[in-house]
């Protein structure tokens, strides 16, 4: 008897093991001529893809890519929101945890995917490659679990980019020698595509094809370059299920916000089913609450689209849940998908849809968030909805390459304000776990990080493009991130090399002010230039206070850190006051996220555990504003035994 409990526990054993499965997958980082907004450019994307493929695996998979240089520039990838555990070498931070493949050269990552399921990303992380290099990386839950929501009956990834009609590169170098702002951007994208209210574009609106009554999972990614973005889907019902690959409790909600780096998955359904041929956009903008910050005010938009369920069961752009049960199923095979080929020629509608109900009003928001009367309060600050789509030169032809003098145009959602920071906080305020956590402690690092932009003044002599004759700067704690050149800190920190940084960056600002107020001293304007890190034992329980500042102009900064999953305990406005705001701190089912947005002139509280040994980089989303400095890093040391140490580093790891 003992025996055989022994054989089948050994073979249970053997059975979970042999479903954790292995993906290889070799992507080409290479020049690629791209068409948008008239004009086709030489982009730099992978396998000639923008955005790239589509990253699918199991909870416990492994992921082994070998990334091939074909193009002029160094390059890094990041598997964004990986926690990396023990193989902190395949981050793919740029000379923070590897040095850059040379155009020519390779370098294979490898990683475990462990105790993450939902939606994270990968993008490029040197220099402004990631404008077009990246894609959607998506975790389902291992065989035999399910998704802890109602199945859906097919799922999108829902990329929103950035687009310029000048090569990124040049745009950000532009930027580097004048010491001005970069140039804003000339359209945003819905996986890869501007939509139909820009020139030359509404033939490739990328379209997704439903059928009636379906429950559609979108799995949405800000991938754009410098902006958070508000989303939202007319004539459709959006509860929120999952963000940053972890799951939340639902939420029920009229819009999305996205900070560059999130991803939010929401279940999307219809009041009642609507008729073949029923088309409505899904439309995203910019949020923006700094006054006097340019940014560009254009709508990038694709199309939810009714079809026959025979002819849309094959056009989904990944896996669709097919069993009866509410296990969600992955692809058999590593599939490399191409988000933007979404887009079909439809030739069924000929008649008008119903039109729904699709103003701000009618979509009710969890009263959990005790954010009353919200929708009434924000349909002053909505766009009227329009459902007309202008010619834009295309000779009428709609997204899908039909013809609008056919197709009736699709319906526009509303969407807040570009300034509307209560329809922020609104939504940030709901995105909790799904039920009560455990959170670590007790509490061993309590720090606090001003985070915000500053100035260089220039010399008479020499003629800077910020305001004023100044440079553009940016900081934490007054100290402005400088990367290496000769080694990648993780290599310094690893073999012990002097000289490449230092672990003295400060736990608390080193001048205490007014962090948000209005008149805040010339003398606190320009940042201390440094490669600084901050040490951590392994083990240690980190509360972190992020402090917006005003020093410059009061932005939002969506705060990402690598290899590690933070609880965010309170956000809020003013200058963080711990007897006072302490009372806010959610407690009981705060969110796990990796990327967190510090509000306008305002504060955030993130907790995590530092378990995962390597040197780990902290810094806005905002490329401009990583450019200008606004990072640091941790060391995390190894702990005790071979599961709490780094693994050894890789025989084909770049040298700098």
């Amino acid at each position: 008897m003992n025996l055989l409990l022994i054989t089948l526990l050994g073979l249970s054993i053997l059975f979970t093991c042999t479903h954790a499965e292995v993906h290889y997958h070799e992507f080409v980082i290479e020049a690629t001529p791209v068409k948008r907004l008239c004009k086709t450019h030489m982009r730099i994307t992978v396998n000639g893809m923008y955005p790239g493929p589509t990253l699918e695996a199991r909870n416990g998979d492994t992921m082994i890519i070998k990334a091939i240089n074909r193009s002029p520039y160094n390059s890094t990838l990041h598997w964004h929101g990986i926690r990396q555990m023990r193989t902190a070498w395949a981050d793919g931070a740029e000379f923070v945890t590897q040095c850059p493949i040379r155009p020519g050269g390779t370098y294979t990552y490898r990683f475990t995917i462990e105790g993450q399921e939902g939606t994270l990303w990968w993008h490029a992380h040197s220099s402004w490659l990631r404008a077009t290099v990246h894609g959607a990386l998506i975790i389902y839950p291992k065989l035999g679990s399910s998704y802890p929501f109602p199945k859906p009956h097919r799922e999108f990834p829902v990329l929103i980019g950035e687009w310029w009609k000048r090569d990124p590169i040049s745009v950000l170098r532009q930027a580097q020698i004048t010491g001005g702002a970069p140039n804003i951007s000339d359209a945003y994208t819905i996986n890869g595509q501007p939509g139909d209210l820009y020139k030359c574009s509404s033939q490739e609106t990328t379209v997704f094809p439903v059928s009636p009554g379906e429950t559609v999972l979108l799995r949405v990614i800000n991938a754009a370059m410098n902006n958070e973005h508000f989303l939202s889907v007319a004539g459709h019902t959006m509860t929120v299920v999952a963000a940053d690959a972890a799951y939340t409790k639902p939420f029920t909600t009229p819009f999305l916000l996205l900070g560059p780096g999130q991803t939010t998955d929401v279940l999307i359904s219809a009041p009642e089913p609507y008729p073949i041929g029923s088309r409505f956009y899904i439309a995203a903008h910019v949020y923006s609450a700094a006054p006097g910050v340019p940014f560009d005010n254009t709508t990038t938009t694709a199309i939810i689209e009714y079809s026959l369920p025979t002819a849309a069961s094959t056009l989904s752009t990944t896996a669709n849940v097919a069993d009866s049960s509410n296990e969600a199923v992955a692809p058999a095979t590593d599939v490399k998908i191409e988000a933007s080929t979404t887009a079909t020629t439809v030739t069924t509608a000929t008649t008008n849809p119903p039109v729904p109900s699709t103003t701000a009003s009618t979509s009710t928001a969890s009263t959990e968030n005790n954010y009353d009367n919200h929708n009434e309060n924000l349909t002053s600050n909505i766009q009227s909805n329009k459902c007309a789509v202008p010619n834009n030169g295309n000779n009428n032809n709609n997204g899908n390459g039909g013809n609008h003098n056919l197709i009736p145009p699709p319906l526009l959602p509303p969407l807040p304000a570009f300034n509307d920071s209560r329809a922020a906080a609104f939504f940030t305020a709901g995105i909790k776990s799904p039920g009560p956590v455990e959170l670590p402690g007790p509490v061993t690092e309590r720090l606090f990080f001003t985070v915000g932009l500053g100035i260089y003044f220039c010399p008479p002599s020499i003629s800077c493009g910020g305001p004023n004759n100044t440079r553009f700067a940016a900081s934490m704690n007054n100290v402005s991130f400088v990367l290496p050149k000769t080694f990648s800190l993780l290599q310094a920190h690893h073999f012990n090399i002097p000289g490449v940084f230092t672990t003295d960056f400060p736990p608390y600002p080193p001048r205490q002010f007014d962090y948000t107020g209005n008149n805040i001293s010339r003398s606190l304007v320009s940042p201390v230039k440094g490669t600084k890190l901050f040490p951590l034992k392994f083990g240690s329980v980190v509360d972190i206070v992020l402090q917006g500042t005003n020093i410059f102009a009061g932005e939002e900064h969506p705060m990402h850190l690598h290899g590690h999953q933070f609880y965010v305990l309170a956000t809020g406005s003013g200058n963080f006051d711990p007897n006072r705001d302490a009372s806010m701190f959610n407690l009981v089912d705060p969110p796990l996220r990796n990327t967190i947005g510090v509000p306008v002139n305002g504060w955030a509280v993130i907790r995590f555990v530092a378990n995962n040994p390597g040197v780990w980089l902290m810094h806005c989303h905002i490329d401009s504003h990583l450019v200008w400095g606004l990072a640091m890093g941790f060391i995390t040391e190894n702990g005790f035994g071979e599961l709490e140490t780094i693994e050894p580093p890789p025989a084909d790891l770049p040298i700098c």
